[in-house]
């Protein structure tokens, strides 16, 4: 009896013994990084059978355990992925909100203040100074763009280092887990079984590292690995073999970091940009994707038809020193990228016509694929929108996009169409002479003094350019333009005839080659009368022999009916398919991304709180508690101290039992 005394004590002096050590590792890892609390599985010994019954044998500590849970666990991963991915998003927003929004640095009071100078044009059109105000503003007005347009690029270059960082760290966070998983199985064979707690725990650890990088998908194998998986699917580790990610250039934009797979023999294979969610990777990505470049192209957008349309009516419009205008800003232009893995040496242009043209851009970007033959397919990106065209590139335009591609294209070849991103980059002020800004227009409408009828005639003004013509800048394409033009009322004054070159009223020829008057026009007071590239209306009740002209406009430095239209400008609706004005979509841009800032602070502080949530229900069952940890030093130790008692007690009998002897 004493020997099964003695054994009953030793084992609860052990089990005494392991649960004071484990206590004390608990204890000392309080601060460690994802350490679990620990405690050890105790089991009762087979009992020994005697006359009088079953008498306990002592205890056996089994394994000592994480107090942990696989749930609470998947719970965190998830909680603070999305955590990273808002944080990483929000601190990039930011940084384009206050920019955009400042009342100093922002668009708004450079585009106000350039269409300030146009209007003082217009009130004092022969002023050399208010010219000058002028270009000086226009100067100011592109330099804005492009000074804000290169703090989007920064920002831009910023993010790509950002990605291949994190890509780094997702490359180390899977070989630390690889080899993790190695040590574990081996350690567990070579413990029969038994958990390797402290590797569990850094594992689990590198795990949470990871996912705040990127969400990551862990699947525990039947030998206790983890295999992680990432994106659709792609293997990041799987037991003790690591694979890699590489951040590359993108085959269709050298100006953007994507993210690659790598293959088994070192090369790489895309993965889809928006498969990589979660993390700060994926949060990184969606800023650059669906902000960074929505909000470059959206101002390059403003930018383009600031320039195309200024340049457009700055053409029908006539200097100080007789000639027509030219272009005010350079002339934008869309950026066209081929994909690196192209096999074909096809180029392929892309350009913006006319007005119409510039109301019509989306600030999206585009993708043109060819099939073979005659047949492209052409993806707005921006919703995904796909339009097959199978007899060759549409001839008319597509959201203001005119298309032209060069032979030597190969099936599969792919063009990236950005027709707004350089917009502000290149906006640039084209006139540097006050006497080349064109306030006046080129005609002037008149009535002969002679007239003795009641008839009046407006102010002719110039056409639009006309659908499909060859050049867009209509008063080039009308060579008649100044030429002078007569308008005779016949008898009865119901009718007119015209005369001059290029009214397109041919004379008639009769048999003899002889030449007769020119046709007869109906006469209707207010109706268009429109004749080489100019429209005018003439009301009233001319008289017999009336005679109304339009022809070039000298001496017109006082004339301001050109600035007049290009003042109009800034309140027109010429964007959005002419349902916004300069202001408006600009003013939409900042509202976009004070909207979407607002949204990711709101929602990331959530997050967060959400995080702290769910970290403390986890460490309220993980965690190690000090004040639990000291009592069960106590426990221990008054259990260790009878185990002590009790063996002392058998030593006590054993004597006994010896002296019986002497």
């Amino acid at each position: 009896m004493a020997t099964s005394i003695f054994g009953t004590g030793v084992s609860a002096l052990n089990s005494a013994q392991m649960g004071l050590a484990t206590a004390e590792h608990n204890i000392a890892n309080l601060s460690t990084p994802g350490f679990t609390r620990q405690q050890t599985v105790q089991a009762s010994r087979q009992p020994q059978f005697t006359g009088a019954g079953y008498i306990g044998q002592g205890v056996d500590v089994n394994t000592v355990k994480r107090v942990y849970s696989e749930f609470l666990g998947k719970q965190v991963l998830q909680e603070q992925g999305l955590s990273a991915q808002l944080d990483a998003h929000y601190a990039q927003i930011k940084q384009i909100d206050n920019m955009l929004a400042d009342p100093n640095s922002g668009m708004a009071p450079a585009i106000q203040e350039f269409f300030s100078a146009v209007n003082n044009v217009s009130n004092a059109p022969e002023s050399q100074p208010a010219r000058q105000a002028l270009i000086n503003n226009a100067n100011s007005l592109a330099s804005r763009f492009q000074s804000i347009d290169q703090r989007l690029v920064d920002l831009n270059n910023g993010v790509n280092s950002q990605i291949t960082n994190s890509v780094t760290n997702i490359n180390s966070y899977a070989k630390q887990i690889s080899t993790l998983n190695q040590n574990i199985v081996l350690a567990s064979a070579a413990g029969n079984g038994q958990p390797p707690n402290d590797m569990l725990d850094q594992r689990d650890f590198l795990v949470t590292q990871l996912n705040q990088e990127i969400k990551a998908s862990v699947v525990k194998q039947s030998d206790g690995s983890y295999s992680v998986f990432v994106g659709n699917g792609q293997s990041l580790v799987v037991g003790a073999k690591a694979y890699s990610m590489k951040a590359i250039l993108s085959p269709s934009d050298a100006s953007l970091v994507d993210v690659a797979y790598v293959n088994h023999d070192g090369s790489t294979t895309s993965i889809q940009q928006n498969s990589l969610h979660g993390g700060t990777l994926g949060g990184l990505l969606a800023f650059r994707d669906k902000t960074l470049t929505t909000t470059q192209n959206a101002l390059g957008r403003v930018a383009m038809s600031i320039s195309g349309t200024f340049n457009e009516q700055h053409k029908m419009g006539q200097d100080l020193n007789g000639e027509l205008g030219g272009d005010f800003f350079k002339k934008p232009l869309p950026f066209v990228i081929s994909n690196t893995a192209n096999r074909g040496n096809a180029t392929l242009s892309a350009s913006v016509v006319a007005t119409d043209d510039y109301s019509a851009l989306t600030g999206s970007d585009y993708e043109l694929k060819y099939n073979g033959g005659s047949s492209y397919t052409l993806t707005r990106m921006s919703d995904n929108k796909v339009s097959i065209f199978k007899d060759g590139l549409p001839k008319t335009t597509v959201d203001g996009l005119t298309l032209s591609m060069s032979e030597g294209a190969v099936e599969g070849d792919k063009f990236k169409i950005r027709p707004t991103v350089n917009g502000a980059r290149d906006m640039v002020a084209s006139i540097n002479d006050p006497a080349k800004v064109s306030a006046a227009l080129p005609i002037r409408s008149q009535a002969s003094l002679n007239n003795t009828g009641s008839g009046k005639v407006t102010a002719a003004t110039v056409n639009l350019p006309p659908p499909g013509a060859p050049d867009p800048l209509h008063p080039e394409t009308d060579k008649n333009l100044q030429q002078p033009v007569t308008i005779t009322f016949n008898n009865p004054p119901t009718s007119f005839k015209v005369t001059g070159e290029g009214t397109q009223d041919p004379l008639d020829v009769d048999e003899n080659g002889v030449a007769c008057p020119p046709p007869d026009i109906p006469y209707v007071p207010g109706q268009d009368i429109s004749y080489n590239g100019w429209t005018m209306k003439i009301s009233g009740s001319p008289a017999p022999g009336d005679v109304f002209t339009v022809g070039s406009n000298f001496n017109a430095t006082a004339d301001n009916r050109n600035a007049l239209l290009l003042g109009g400008l800034q309140t027109a609706d010429t964007m959005a398919n002419g349902t916004t004005s300069f202001q408006g979509a600009y003013s939409q841009i900042v509202s976009d991304i004070g909207n979407k800032t607002r949204e990711l602070e709101v929602t990331s502080k959530a997050q967060s709180s959400m995080v702290e949530q769910t970290l403390q229900t986890q460490q309220t069952l993980s965690g190690v508690n000090m004040d639990e940890e000291a009592a069960n030093l106590m426990r221990y130790q008054r259990a260790y101290q009878a185990a002590g008692k009790a063996l002392q007690i058998a030593n006590t009998m054993f004597d006994t039992v010896l002296s019986i002897g002497r």
